[in-house]
């Protein structure tokens, strides 16, 4: 039921949600000169997928988790799109693609390896990774491996259909401060 409605949303997203795309990804050429930012993350059953969104950060910013990021790297418009969280939109394809779901846990890089290894122990590889989640709506960022593969573990055995769409509501409706950048929130 779930990879349904994934399926149908983010469709359903990509077409009505292009002029906005297209707004960002023109405004997002200005600011940095490469829009659209791809990165090799961790998948389903470990398998990798190239993950899909709006940069927010210089083109020469180290690749490392956010809450590593230098708060330099980040862009003005690029604080926007996370502040608003129109960064996450080109995730909808990686949704469309069934590489993703709209909900849970976030995927992390290969070189998280701490992380990795908790998710393990707790079964959550097994899931499709989320652009939200229950993590994400309580601001518990990638900083904290332990509590984030057990929130991620504890979600996907409570997720349902309205826990789904309760956390894309809350998401869309502003809870949680995204992937924290340090000195930047």
């Amino acid at each position: 039921m779930i990879r349904t409605l994934d399926f149908l949303f983010s469709l359903l997203g990509l077409v009505f949600g292009s002029p906005v795309l297209l707004v960002l990804c023109v405004i997002g050429l200005f600011d940095t000169g490469s829009p659209v930012f791809r990165q090799e993350r961790v998948g389903r059953y470990k398998k990798p997928f190239t993950l899909v969104k709006f940069r927010t950060m210089s083109v020469d910013t180290a690749s490392v988790a956010s809450h590593l990021a230098s708060s330099s790297s980040i862009t003005k418009f690029g604080h926007f799109l996370r502040r608003t969280k129109l960064d996450e939109l080109p995730q909808l394809w990686n949704v469309l693609k069934g590489e993703m779901s709209l909900v849970g846990p976030r995927p992390c890089l290969f070189n998280q390896e701490e992380l990795i290894q908790q998710r393990e122990q707790r079964g959550v590889l097994g899931a499709r990774p989320g652009v939200t989640g229950l993590a994400q709506v309580n601001d518990i960022d990638m900083s904290t491996p332990e509590l984030l593969a057990t929130t991620d573990a504890k979600m996907l055995v409570n997720l349902t259909v309205s826990a789904y769409f309760k956390y894309i509501f809350m998401t869309v409706s502003g809870k949680g401060s995204g992937d924290r950048i340090p000195g930047r929130e």
